[in-house]
């Protein structure tokens, strides 16, 4: 690792503070090792290191290691949002191009995001909302979770670009959010479709994963219904089977702001009328 160069991009923020806009996690992991929390793990060809941290460096090994040059480009102050995600995208785009959310990932880095990540790894959503291996390398259990907080706030507000609309929102909370607040709403609502929805998030019984238009619509439909009435106890849901909920929630079901309002409010009005 220490032998090859590795370009990071930043840009001017204010004063003398700078943004990342990639290379964040490398840098992170440095910092780390730095810090003496991480330890050396799975070397190949330096095994003899598996084990240390920084610390157990020999002085002559950590003083190479300190001398280590980090190439960085900075941008100046007018490079924008927009900028920023175009120069990330350029950079990480190859065979394997990287999913919206690994792209937020890099240039949102922050306080919500470590937030957002942090709900990821909940034991009842993961039971509740299974997400098979492969997409969720791609970062999509945190798709996931920003689409019902974006939602949950302001879909009366997203017209037409989910990326755009969920760009805009994890930048406005980035390190200015209500994390109790937040936390709170996830996990009654997560409590909720525990309590009440037979299969959680899922179809069916046998099914391995967790479509995104299924789980924003019952989502943020509770979510919105525990607003209304926090002590909530409805009868039966027998609902999920039919004809209706699965055409608002079927994969073809598009981002549209009329379907996106019409599915999440669907549930909401839904849990709402069988209220007692």
């Amino acid at each position: 690792m220490l032998g090859l160069p590795i370009p990071y991009l930043f840009t001017a923020d204010c004063g003398e503070r700078f943004e990342i806009v990639d290379g964040s996690q490398r840098v992170r992991t440095l910092d780390a090792f730095l810090n003496n929390k991480l330890i050396l793990e799975n070397l190949e060809k330096l095994k003899t290191l598996n084990g240390f941290t920084y610390d157990d460096l020999i002085l002559s090994r950590q003083r190479r290691f300190n001398r280590k040059t980090l190439r960085m480009i900075e941008l100046t102050e007018k490079a924008d949002t927009d900028v920023r995600l175009d120069i990330f995208d350029r950079i990480n785009t190859g065979s394997d191009i990287l999913k919206d959310m690994e792209i937020r990932k890099g240039v949102f880095a922050g306080k919500f995001y470590d937030f957002v990540s942090e709900c990821a790894t909940n034991e009842k959503f993961s039971k509740l909302c299974p997400i098979n291996k492969r997409r969720a390398d791609r970062e999509e259990t945190t798709e996931l979770i920003l689409r019902f907080f974006a939602y949950s706030e302001k879909y009366l507000t997203f017209k037409h670009s989910v990326n755009k609309f969920l760009d805009i929102y994890i930048q406005e909370k980035k390190d200015n959010f209500d994390k109790k607040q937040l936390q709170k709403d996830f996990e009654n609502m997560l409590d909720f479709v525990d309590n009440y929805f037979p299969y959680g998030f899922k179809k069916s019984a046998k099914a391995t994963t967790t479509y995104r238009v299924r789980f924003e619509a019952l989502s943020v439909g509770v979510h919105l219904s525990l607003q209304e009435n926090p002590d909530l106890i409805p009868p039966e849901i027998n609902w999920l089977d039919s004809e209706e909920f699965k055409s608002h929630t079927q994969s073809y079901a598009s981002n549209s702001r009329p379907k996106v309002k019409a599915r999440i409010e669907f549930v909401r009005d839904k849990l709402l009328d069988n209220k007692q």
